[in-house]
């Protein structure tokens, strides 16, 4: 397998001008000519071994953030973009769009937005004709995809809430019930906290100061919800400045993203990072065991595994998606390459689709991806009952992946045999280049179609090359 050039000159530029330092006394630094380090930083000449264990000796620089991560979900992303039809059938060829994305990243995130914003509007007018000549009727960024593009692009990580979140659960470095510290905080400020039956799931009345939790949630439920509640009334100064940070459209966006911030809180509260990392590695990333030792759910642990992403000490790059019935993901996140249909369902072929099938067990994929990176892949269903007979029960499903060179780090991994063939799987059908996939809805938009009324084989059309 033919090694890849790391082609990051942003991410060397961006550190140059961090470090305040001309390009020749960084050059002198790194131990390179002048020339040299301006090619790199061009994306003329890709970033040289010698040049990254300089950075990291120099200047004590991590290595793992010049991966290729960002850029390649950037590539992902414009692909899917620019197979919409109102691109035609000619899109830019794929060296144009690693150029962009390495070159221009906040062109390329411009691009995106536009798009994005076309989209909304054109399915804005379609369903409401009446609309049109209303103030309301401008084109604006969907507040929900504005705050999941957020998260998406900090790789999911929030570095003064997890820290937050970290010295409160661990004062003086000791790991304690976050449970019993926030209730003793609540009592040390008034606040009463209270079960209820029929009450929703939380509920805090300001003006009596009392928080309400379902006492039929599962404990896993209130203790997360005991804590976010904890984040909205202890930590909103900090909130806010990471929300100001931001810079959000609207101020529907900033609101969904303080909901957003207030569980990252109780998440990395539930589970903080140095003590849950720790325990990962020694578990195997067991979700069952971590569970029970940090009193979360599978989804919560889940969730958090792919949020390890703190400078100098990460974890394993996962990703992380929740799948409801209708095959419709409801929440993705990957710090890996493998990324998302933004627009349309998943891949059929992926086993989160099964999970369903099989209550109460974790599904286990061998997977690869069209440009031949390879995952182990977890799938398990979730039910969530609301407490009574005549309550509903939620039911989705989790995805929980990391490339198969992790698999060694990975309990679930073992006996599995990762020589063998991988199934094929995709991110949507418009930009899946795999010619004879027996589940292809739609045909690829980069590809010509041969139709023969003679034959018919998986599909009744042929895709030429």
């Amino acid at each position: 397998m033919a090694v890849q050039k790391l082609y990051a000159g942003t991410k060397l530029r961006e550190t140059r001008t961090t470090l305040g330092l001309t390009q020749r006394a960084f050059a002198e630094k790194l131990g390179v000519s002048l020339p040299y380090l301006n090619q790199m930083e061009n994306n003329n000449r890709p970033v040289s071994a010698a040049v990254v264990l300089a950075m990291a000796s120099e200047f004590g620089f991590d290595v793992s953030e010049f991966s290729t991560g960002d850029s390649e979900r950037m590539v992902s992303n414009m692909r899917e973009a620019l197979a919409d039809p109102v691109f035609g059938d000619t899109p830019p060829p794929l060296a144009d769009l690693r150029l962009a994305a390495s070159n221009a990243p906040a062109l390329a995130r411009a691009f995106l937005d536009l798009h994005r914003a076309y989209r909304q509007t054109n399915e804005r007018l379609a369903a409401l004709d009446e609309a049109l000549g209303r103030d309301d009727a401008a084109p604006q960024t969907s507040p929900w995809e504005e705050v999941r593009d957020f998260f998406h692009y900090c790789d999911n990580y929030v570095d003064t809430l997890d820290h937050a979140a970290e010295r409160f659960a661990c004062p003086n470095g000791e790991r304690q019930d976050p449970e019993q510290l926030a209730l003793t905080a609540f009592e040390t400020l008034g606040i009463t906290v209270q079960m209820a039956t029929d009450s929703a799931t939380r509920g805090y009345d300001p003006d009596t100061r009392t928080l309400t939790l379902s006492a039929r949630a599962a404990p896993a439920t209130r203790r997360f919800q005991l804590l976010h509640q904890y984040a909205l009334i202890t930590q909103g100064d900090l909130i806010d400045a990471a929300l100001d940070l931001a810079r959000f459209q609207t101020d529907m966006a900033r609101d969904i993203a303080k909901i957003g911030m207030a569980n990252y809180f109780a998440g990395a509260a539930l589970m903080p990072y140095d003590a849950f990392l720790d325990a990962a590695r020694t578990s195997r990333h067991d979700l069952e065991v971590l569970a029970h030792e940090f009193g979360a759910s599978i989804e919560q642990v889940g969730h958090r595994l792919s949020t390890l992403q703190r400078p100098g000490n990460k974890g394993i790059p996962f990703f992380f998606v929740v799948v409801d019935q209708a095959g419709t993901i409801t929440k993705r996140h990957s710090a890996t390459r493998l990324q998302f249909a933004r627009f349309g369902g998943a891949c059929p072929l992926w086993n989160v689709h099964r999970a369903f099938e099989t209550p109460g067990h974790f599904l286990r994929q061998l997977a690869e991806t069209p440009d031949g990176a390879r995952y182990l892949c977890l799938a398990r269903d979730v039910s969530k009952t609301g407490g009574s007979f005549q309550a509903p029960v939620r039911r989705y499903a989790i995805g929980l992946g990391c490339e198969v060179k992790h698999a060694d780090a990975m309990v679930y991994a073992d006996d599995l045999d990762l020589s063998k063939t991988f199934d094929p799987i995709g991110i949507s059908c418009r930009i899946c280049e795999r010619k004879t996939c027996h589940q292809r809805s739609v045909p690829p938009l980069e590809r010509q179609l041969r139709i023969d009324h003679n034959q018919r084989g998986t599909l009744p059309y042929e895709i030429e090359t």
